[in-house]
């Protein structure tokens, strides 16, 4: 029962995206549970359980490195996740036959590889009539189209790294004419809104979604860092002052993902006049953060949109 998952070029992204799926299955006590395509708000995926078939819950894990050293490496990592190393198979130089065995795989490796490893003699032939989603920052369905048989599937999806523990943010593509079958949509949104939210945007928006969301947790953690040495600098402990900044972030956060809360509302609400809020606020001002942080997107969304062309790394 269910089907096999194969993940080509298991690096970071891979082992987030297994061992999310893993937890929120192990978590939910059967693997019998999945969800359908529920939408609360214009294209954001919100899974509802009910029991159908399990052929949209994969059974069978394949991760698919280069290296042996590699693999060994990989092996330990998924034991260390709570005992999954058993539940996942790796392979070492043999993508032909994980994708011959897989029914779904996932291409995590890097841009520049992606012509190397869908032109490897015998996967063009293996991924016929398969469902192939893609993670590659800046490789186009288009590009990847032209690189199988018009029989295979192709999906693009954003992952970013929270999903390792179940908070990550995937943006995943309009799904293709061809990709009609509510199973295929069933797969798709058990991998994804398991490990994390989900929404359905049209692939012209995925440069920006790989630096906003993509790159983001980089972006965060340096603000989250400079809070923390911020609180040391004023004499709080450092274990302290980070776990204040970080609760800080995420309460925040929160607040405006469940809340619904803007932003600005939220910053509005604990600034008082002549208090110290606004006097850090303007300090923030001063060094052109706000302009900066969006630069900061805006740079990273036009490296994105270079990785997947010819020549660029």
């Amino acid at each position: 029962m269910g089907y096999t998952l194969c993940v080509l070029g298991c690096g970071t992204m891979g082992i987030a995206i297994l061992s999310g799926v893993l937890a929120s299955l192990e978590s939910t006590g059967s693997r019998q549970d999945t969800a359908k395509w529920e939408s609360h708000t214009p294209g954001t995926l919100t899974p509802t359980v009910q029991h159908p078939s399990d052929e949209s819950l994969p059974s069978r894990y394949l991760a698919c490195v280069s290296r042996e050293e590699t693999a060994k490496r990989l092996r330990s990592t998924f034991f260390t996740l709570g005992g999954l190393g058993p539940s996942v198979e790796v392979l070492v130089g043999d993508n032909v036959r994980a994708v011959q065995e897989a029914d779904v795989v996932i291409l995590c490796c890097k841009p520049q590889l992606a012509h190397t490893i869908l032109t490897e003699p015998g996967l063009k032939e293996a991924l016929h009539g398969k469902l192939l989603i893609s993670i590659l920052a800046g490789v186009t369905i288009s590009q990847l189209t032209g690189l199988v048989t018009p029989t295979t599937r192709v999906v693009r999806a954003m992952p970013n790294t929270p999903c390792r523990i179940r908070e990550g943010m995937t943006v995943v593509s309009t799904l293709p004419a061809s990709t009609s079958l509510e199973l295929d949509r069933s797969i798709i949104l058990n991998i994804f809104s398991s490990i994390g939210r989900c929404r359905i945007l049209d692939e012209k928006h995925f440069d920006a979604c790989t630096a906003l969301s993509g790159s983001g947790p980089a972006f965060a953690c340096i603000f989250l860092e400079a809070m923390a040495d911020g609180g040391v600098m004023m004499g709080l402990p450092r274990a302290e002052a980070l776990e204040l900044a970080a609760q800080t972030l995420q309460g925040a956060a929160r607040m405006t993902l469940q809340g619904g809360t803007h932003p600005a509302q939220l910053k509005d609400a604990v600034t008082t006049p002549g208090g110290c809020t606004i006097a850090g606020l303007l300090a923030l001002e001063d060094g052109r953060v706000r302009s900066t942080i969006a630069r900061a997107i805006q740079i990273a969304t036009e490296r994105a949109s270079e990785l997947g062309q010819p020549g660029k790394k």
